[in-house]
């Protein structure tokens, strides 16, 4: 089920009967500049400035998270619409069977999968810390933070494209969309419920995960954990999941990221048990207090060599006063002794 996207949008239960009704072209120019586009853009700008800010937290730099964004932003677009595109391969078939890859380059119109992101991310990540030789779960503990906030900002393209919207509800959040120019539905506005779930993801994170860290990884696994939970849940609401071919699971059809966040929920938990329970990490491992050790013996080392260096320059400056020679002073002059008077007596 799908909803025009030159029809307003009203919250009923709400607002009443206050609508909006965006234009999913924010400048036409050509063949327009779209808010999705725009929305995405400030996502991933957003996400980028707060690793900035954070990247010495991690043991890393800005120029290691901007060097890492040229490299993943191409490729995490491109493995989004792969990801999607293969999912819903039919609906980008022509009518004699073939691939219409028109509206397969078509992103403007929509249809990123965000798991897509997340596996090219991933790929990208263990490629790009593997040449500049950065601890890859270092990185990715930056890169979720960015991630998260990408997705909160991200989710809002979707509600101007009238799209990724839950089944029908009754609820008084609902959102009201129109099928036809007679024909609406009240769904659940399920992009809102992901913004503001990995919103609250977000802030856990930044206040409480990554300022307890016992290890590199454990943001990440965390995103994967809360991320997973949410979106299992979130995705069970929607109508236009994606579905694994053909397949079925107790008669019912298998959603895709339905299933891929069971799985990777349920792996992140057993990694945060395993890394804190059983092999009992400590912060003495993080990549950033092992810098900080390193530059702090650096720095004693450093110290103790200046302080040895000016100890022997003393050394040196005492012997060479020592062995400069003194002249001997000259004995005084000793008075000659006086001649005995001659008296002039005679016998």
């Amino acid at each position: 089920m799908s909803a025009l996207k030159d029809m307003p949008i009203s919250f009923p239960g709400l607002f009443g009967d206050w609508e909006f009704n965006p234009d999913p072209i924010a400048i036409h120019i050509g063949h327009g500049i779209y808010w999705y586009g725009i929305i995405l853009a400030l996502g991933m700008l957003a996400g980028l400035f707060l690793c900035m800010k954070r990247a010495k937290r991690f043991g890393l730099t800005e120029d290691n998270v901007l060097d890492f964004v040229l490299w993943a932003v191409p490729c995490c677009i491109l493995g989004s619409r792969i990801y999607y595109v293969i999912f819903y391969l039919d609906l980008y078939r022509t009518a004699d069977g073939g691939l219409d890859w028109g509206r397969i380059i078509a992103i403007w119109d929509g249809g990123l999968a965000i798991y897509g992101t997340v596996i090219a991310g991933v790929i990208v990540a263990l490629v790009f810390t593997r040449l500049k030789k950065i601890r890859f779960t270092a990185m990715t503990d930056l890169a979720v933070m960015g991630l998260l906030l990408g997705q909160v900002i991200g989710r809002w393209a979707n509600f101007i494209n009238r799209e990724a919207f839950g089944a029908e509800t009754t609820l008084p959040w609902r959102m009201k969309l129109w099928t036809s120019a007679y024909t609406s539905i009240e769904v659940h506005p399920t992009f809102l419920y992901e913004s503001l779930w990995n919103l609250v993801g977000l802030l856990l994170i930044l206040f409480i995960v990554s300022k307890g860290r016992r290890f590199d990884g454990e943001n990440t696994w965390f995103y994967f954990l809360w991320y997973g939970l949410g979106r299992s849940w979130i995705e069970g609401l929607r109508t236009d999941s994606l579905y694994l071919f053909d397949w079925t699971f107790l008669g019912q059809p298998i959603r895709v990221s339905q299933a891929l966040s069971v799985v990777l929920a349920a792996m992140a938990a057993f990694m945060l048990f395993y890394n804190i329970k059983i092999k009992k990490r400590t912060a003495d491992g993080l990549l950033v207090n092992q810098l900080a050790a390193q530059a702090e013996a650096a720095s004693q080392a450093e110290a103790a060599s200046r302080a040895e260096a000016a100890s022997r320059a003393a050394d040196e400056a005492d012997l060479a006063e020592s062995e400069v020679p003194t002249e001997e002073a000259e004995p005084a002059p000793q008075a000659e002794p006086e001649q005995e008077a001659d008296n002039g007596d005679s016998n």
